[in-house]
Formats: structure tokens, C-alpha cells, sequence
């Protein structure tokens, strides 16, 4: 019988269904979203996301809106481009 997997406590404490993938976390007070990140084998537990934030998102309406969107890729651009262990990477990916 081959060996069992276990599955990693850190999802279950995110409350996440895997890697990767990201979830909303409404009750937590500062946090919009949080995301298990793996890379290789590099785990980490992120959160990112400012609460209770709207507007911009991933099609923008407004002239406004289009700057606010473009502000902050322009903004987080160095930390976008670290990738996956970034919350700048996640919030880029979700919310903008």
C-alpha cells in the first residue's frame, strides 16, 4: 500500500480548497482575501486585500477608476513581478 498524503494543516486553517487558490475572508478585520501560496517548496499563508474596498476592479468604468487601477499596478509593479509568494502578486490577480 503506498504511502498516505496528508493534506497540509495551513489549508484548512486559511480555509482554503489548495494551493493557489485564493478565498475571501469577509470576518477578518483588516484582510479582504487570503491565499495558501506555494512555489516549489515554499509554503506561505498570505493575506492581502484591504476590507470593505470597491471601485476600481477588473473592468473600470469611470476615468477615475482607470487611474485608481493603474495607480496601483504602477505603484506595486516590483512587487507584482515576484509572483506567486507576493501579496502584491495575489491582490493584483483578485482584485485588480
Amino acid at each position: 500500500m503506498p504511502p498516505r498524503k496528508t493534506k497540509d494543516p495551513r489549508l484548512a486553517k486559511a480555509g482554503v480548497s489548495g494551493y493557489n487558490k485564493p478565498k475571501r475572508t469577509p470576518s477578518h478585520p483588516t484582510k479582504s482575501h487570503v491565499v495558501v501560496a506555494k512555489e516549489g517548496d515554499k509554503v506561505k499563508t498570505i493575506r492581502f486585500g484591504q476590507q470593505g474596498v470597491s471601485g476600481a476592479g477588473s473592468s473600470p468604468k469611470t476615468a477615475s477608476e482607470r487611474a485608481r487601477r493603474k495607480s496601483f499596478k504602477r505603484r506595486h509593479a516590483k512587487n507584482i513581478a515576484k509572483g506567486k509568494m507576493s501579496a502584491a502578486y495575489w491582490a493584483n490577480k483578485e482584485k485588480w
